[in-house]
Parts: structure tokens; sequence; C-alpha cells
């Protein structure tokens, strides 16, 4: 859906030319969020700003959709492109249905269908028409505006959206919730969008593809995961942190992981029993009691299991916590650091007991999915040489 062919931008300055954005080539596919994403001054904010002609590039060329933008007039080109900015720029002396409406109305739409479109688009970023759109901007809270800013961006149904830093300037818990909503229109618009970021973590909840930049250039482009697990040069992994593969236990799910091999017993099992497949299974300490449905009645501990004689029924314990397969590692390594255990059980949609999750395979999964080949360790040497 957008494609940029060597899209390069040099300022004219006192102390001579500067190259902001050099030689940018990169395609992100119709649905998918990229975000650009890099220190300040990288040149990621004026490669998107490029995209509109708010800056007009010096050379190459942008495709929307496949038509080249180069002679298409400025007005049309950016009326069929959504555009959020994280100081809002809506308009003080405007309602919110006004604000709105603003591009809605430059195409001709007649009142009747761009009234409707507001309340639907108020109604989709969780805000009571009938309670905001009559308000101005400055009755609404920051947060509330900026929603308001991804509403009128959305009006007229853009196939594109660009957004500089939409959430930078919003509280951590209001950023987290508008992230989460934007994903979840996201979900059901599918709409292509280029969003610049400073914020890794938000780069990595929040796109189907990273772009990272430095001093003007494209240094990679690929999945959050791919970025993470395989930083290019020293740059890419000194910027993304220590803490990286920490950061890949968000993007990690359950079902990437689990094991299909978990010790059950019944109620009407004895115990020494429900011993032996706890030492059948050695890193556990515990083993689960299901019914005939496999969903999970409780357990019961090595502990318990040596000591006491009887049946399981009769000596179930609480299960102090389970994980479904789409959650992701995050929750999972939470969990297991609360209850004090190194393996989890795993329920599927039905409340069934499925598998289990391990610290073991999570680890094992962390470390060598992406474990380079000595190739790949020399390209990556090559490149952090240049």
């Amino acid at each position: 859906m957008i494609q940029l062919d060597n899209l390069t931008k040099v300022f004219d300055t006192p102390k001579g030319a500067v190259t902001a954005a050099d030689n940018i080539s990169m395609e992100v596919p119709a649905g998918e969020i990229c975000i650009l994403l890099g220190p300040s001054g990288c040149g990621k904010t004026t490669t998107l700003k490029m995209i509109n002609r708010i800056i007009r590039p010096s050379s190459g060329r942008v495709f929307i959709n496949g038509e080249d933008t180069t002679d298409l007039d400025t007005q049309t080109l950016r009326r069929n492109i959504g555009y959020v900015i994280q100081q809002i720029g809506l308009f003080p002396n405007m309602t919110i249905e006004e604000n709105i409406s603003v591009v809605p109305r430059l195409l001709g739409w007649d009142k009747t269908k761009y009234r409707e479109r507001a309340r639907e688009l108020m109604d989709m970023i969780a805000l009571d028409p009938d309670a905001f759109l009559k308000r101005y901007p400055s009755e609404l809270s920051g947060g509330q505006q900026q929603r308001i800013g991804v509403a009128r961006a959305l009006a007229a149904d853009p196939p594109v959206m660009l957004m500089d830093e939409p959430f930078g300037a919003i509280d951590p818990i209001n950023r987290a919730v508008i992230q989460d909503e934007f994903l979840k229109m996201q979900e059901a618009l599918q709409k292509t969008i280029m969003f610049v970021s400073h914020d890794i973590d938000e780069a990595i909840k929040m796109g189907d593809k990273v772009a990272v930049f430095r001093e003007g250039k494209l240094v990679q482009y690929s999945t959050p995961d791919d970025l993470l697990a395989a930083p290019r040069n020293a740059f890419v992994e000194s910027f993304l942190g220590e803490d990286r593969t920490l950061k890949r236990l968000n993007l990690v799910r359950v079902r990437d992981v689990v094991s299909d091999e978990i010790g059950t017993v019944s109620p009407g099992d004895t115990l020494e029993t429900a011993l032996a497949r706890i030492d059948d299974f050695g890193y556990q300490n515990a083993i689960m009691v299901v019914n005939d449905k496999r969903q999970p009645l409780g357990l019961i501990t090595r502990a318990l299991a040596r000591t006491t004689r009887g049946y399981c029924r009769d000596h179930v314990q609480k299960v102090p916590a389970t994980v479904s397969l789409d959650d992701d590692l995050r929750k999972v390594a939470s969990q297991m650091f609360a209850q004090d255990t190194t393996w989890l059980p795993c329920l599927d949609d039905q409340g069934r007991v499925c598998g289990q999750i391990t610290q073991r395979a999570m680890t094992h999964y962390l470390g060598s999915r992406f474990r380079p080949s000595s190739s790949d360790a020399r390209q990556s040497d090559a490149a952090t040489e240049e």
C-alpha cells in the first residue's frame, strides 16, 4: 500500500547541506502498522512528512496503492491520507462534531452522512456522542482530545494513516488504554499505517513491522520479534537496550511454547499414584487433578503425596494459577515468579487442561530461535564495522 523509492531530503542550512533522509526505500503492506523508530534527529519524522508532502522530497518517489504521487495535487493527496500528530491540532473554535467532519465536508459529503459518520466514530473511540459532540476541545481532557484527533483522521475512511508520536503527550495509564483501543479498531479497520515513535515498548506493542533509523538512514526493517532477537548491528542492539530479550516476552504466546505432555490424575487415584506421576515429570512439584472432561479440580503437591495416604479426591489443593494459549510469556513469567514455580498448567478455550509451560521451555525458545550461525555472526560484525 505504501512504497518509498529512494526517498531523500536535503536541507540547506547556513552551515551547508544536511541530509535528513538518505535514500529511504521500504514497503508497507496493506493493513499493517509500520513503526518508524530511532533517536531524535534520525530522519523518521522527515520521512513520514514526505509521504503527505508536508515536507517536499529532494528526490525519490512515494507510491500509494501503486500510484506515483509525485504529480498528484497536494490537497487531493492529503485528503486521502489520515494524519494524527502529538499536538493533536484540533480547531479550538469548532465543536467536536465539526472537527471530526472537516475532511468529509471538504470532500462534499452531505450533512446527514458526515454527522452519522461522526457519531459512528465517537462510538468507535469509546466516547459518548451525545455527551461530547457539541463540546469544544477545551472542555476535554488531553486523552479525550487525542482520541478525537484519531477519529478526525479516520473520518473520510482513508486507506492510509500517518501518525507522528500520537500518544506521546499522554500519561502512561491513559496511553496504554488508548493504544489498546486503537489496536482493537485496527483489527476491524485494517488501515495501512506509518507511525513515528521514540518509545521501544510502544513500537513492539503496536507494530507489525519496525523500521529503525540512524542519521537519516534506514538501518533495519523487520518484524518486532526479528528485531529483538536478531538486531542487525551494534547500534540497533544498543538502542533496543540490554533487556531486549525480556521485551520479547510480550510477543510470544503460550501456544508457541506449550507442551502437551502433562501428568494428571483423577479424583479416584491414590496419592501413591500421584507421587509416581509427579516423579515421571521431574521438574514439576505438583500434579493436576482433573475430572473426566479434563477440567482442573485442583492439584496434589509432592510434599503432600510423600507424607499422606489416601485418595486424591480427599486432599485436593487449590490451583494457584493457570494460563491460556493466547496469554503472552510476560504474563506467564509474572505468574511463575508470584507463585514461586517453574511450571504452570495451560487451559484451552473450554477450560480443559491441554498442556503445560515450563521455565525451561521459555528459556530455550527465547535463546535458541534466533541463535546466529557463524556466517550470520560474520555479517553482523561487518555491518557493525560499517
